[in-house]
C-alpha cells in the first residue's frame, strides 16, 4: 500500500472514531424505562421544536424558548424534566401521581415493576 493511501485511510479512521466518541458524549447515560417515561412525558410542560438551525425547548406554561447547543440539548431536556418531576410527581403505593399547577391530581400512572420504581427514584429523585 502506498503512503498516500495509508494517509487517506488513517484520516478516515481518525474522523470516524472522533465522530463516534463525540456522539457518545452527547447522549445522557441514564437509561429510561420507556413505558413510564412516555406516560409521564405527556404531562411535562416542555416541548421540543424542530427548526432548520437545530432544536428548541419550549415551556408550554409561559412560552419561553431555550436553544441549547446540539451537544447539550439532551442533557438540558433531562435537567428540565427532573426539576419539573421533583415538584409535580409523587409516588403513592404503586402509582405515580401527576400534580398540576393548582396542587390537584391530574393523572395516576400505575408502576408495574421494581425497575420502573428505581427509575423514578434515580431519574426524578422521588
Amino acid at each position: 500500500m502506498s503512503l498516500k493511501k495509508a494517509l487517506i485511510f488513517g484520516f478516515f479512521t481518525a474522523f470516524l472514531i472522533l465522530g463516534i466518541v463525540s456522539m457518545k458524549r452527547a447522549i445522557p447515560e441514564t437509561a429510561k424505562e420507556e413505558r413510564i417515561y412516555k406516560a409521564i412525558k405527556v404531562y411535562s410542560p416542555y416541548v421540543v421544536e424542530k427548526k432548520v438551525g437545530g432544536l428548541n425547548i419550549i415551556d408550554k406554561r409561559n412560552g419561553e424558548k431555550e436553544s441549547p447547543s446540539a451537544k447539550e440539548f439532551l442533557f438540558r431536556l433531562d435537567e428540565l424534566d427532573k426539576n419539573w418531576g421533583k415538584e409535580h410527581l409523587r409516588v403513592e403505593n404503586n402509582e405515580v401521581l401527576v400534580i398540576g399547577e393548582n396542587n390537584q391530581s391530574v393523572a395516576r400512572i400505575f408502576i408495574e415493576n421494581d425497575k420502573e420504581r428505581d427509575f423514578l427514584k434515580n431519574f426524578f429523585g422521588i
